[in-house]
């Protein structure tokens, strides 16, 4: 058997380091193996004027690839878990999740200021729904305005003075090596992260055992432990890009500490919720977190918002 591999990803600069650092886990551990890359441009590439929630949220920025995956033409994908939405599609599966980075938000200020020195009326950037519903609860006397584009193009649109502030996932700055332009880590008693925000996922097809074989190489039981918790609540709660949901989760002492939020659009409403599950229960407590969320709150958040969307 050929020992090619070929990865497929989007054409990011930072997908493109996602991609890279997951062809050198593979060439270390297996000598033999050559590995390609192929860039597969997603439609949330080709659309960069709408914000992700007009246009269809979660499974933008991988239908494509997958649909590669299924058709042979790549042999493993390598997306941002927080891309990926609940569901695979029939015949994918998740074969390896490796070590998370920073999972956290951060603010990156024009000024040099936190944010709460930030004064009424400041503009702050950002793309995803999840982030401004929990900046408005806690500052709603800022203006969250949209703003689309990858890394690079977001910090030039801080830098020329369109924004006063621009919120950010930590680990794409850290992965490309500019964490010095982060003013403030917005940690999870400020906000709580995206599902799967801060590690990479790594899909492959379900009957594909060699790669299964060498995926298993890679996979951080620590990572896909708090990872699989976290996705739990997302498929329970049926949360998008549509609706502010978020979950993290993090292991302490052998136990992983999962807290949820949902809020409203505007930040007047936020439901909070946490639970302590033993690592071999993380999934069934992932989803009986979502059904605590719905019940304390969170379902009319999630009726109002849905029926704003209609």
């Amino acid at each position: 058997m050929k020992n090619d591999i070929r990865i497929g990803t989007r054409g990011s600069r930072l997908a493109l380091w996602q991609a890279e650092h997951v062809k050198k886990l593979i060439t270390s551990a297996f000598c033999d193996i050559t590995v390609t890359i192929s860039v597969i441009k997603t439609t949330g590439d080709r659309i960069t004027d709408r914000p992700l929630a007009m246009v269809g949220g979660k499974g933008l920025f991988v239908k494509e690839i997958e649909t590669a995956l299924l058709n042979n033409e790549i042999h493993l994908a390598v997306h941002s878990m927080k891309d990926m939405p609940g569901a695979l599609p029939p015949g994918l599966t998740i074969g390896a999740i490796p070590c998370r980075e920073n999972p956290f938000d951060v603010l990156i200020s024009r000024q040099g200021r936190l944010l709460a020195d930030y004064p009424p009326g400041a503009t702050i950037g950002t793309s995803s729904l999840r982030r401004a519903s929990q900046l408005k609860h806690a500052r709603p006397d800022l203006e969250m305005v949209s703003i689309r584009g990858n890394l690079d193009t977001r910090i030039g649109k801080l830098a020329s003075g369109e924004y006063d502030a621009i919120v950010l996932a930590a680990a794409g700055l850290i992965r490309l090596g500019q964490a010095d332009q982060i003013t403030q880590y917005l940690d999870d008693t400020l906000m709580i992260p995206a599902v799967g925000q801060g590690a990479l996922c790594i899909e492959t097809r379900k009957d594909d055992q060699k790669m299964a074989r060498i995926l298993s190489t890679l996979d951080h039981f620590e990572t896909r432990t708090c990872v699989q918790g976290e996705r739990a609540f997302l498929q329970q709660i049926e949360g998008s890009c549509h609706i502010p949901v978020a979950c993290f989760g993090k292991m302490v002492e052998n136990q992983v500490h999962l807290t949820a939020v949902v809020a409203s659009e505007d930040g007047r409403h936020l439901v909070r919720e946490q639970m302590i599950s033993p690592v071999d229960m993380v999934e069934t407590h992932g989803r009986q977190l979502a059904i605590k969320v719905l019940e304390n709150g969170g379902k009319q958040i999630l009726e109002t918002v849905n029926a704003h969307d209609r």
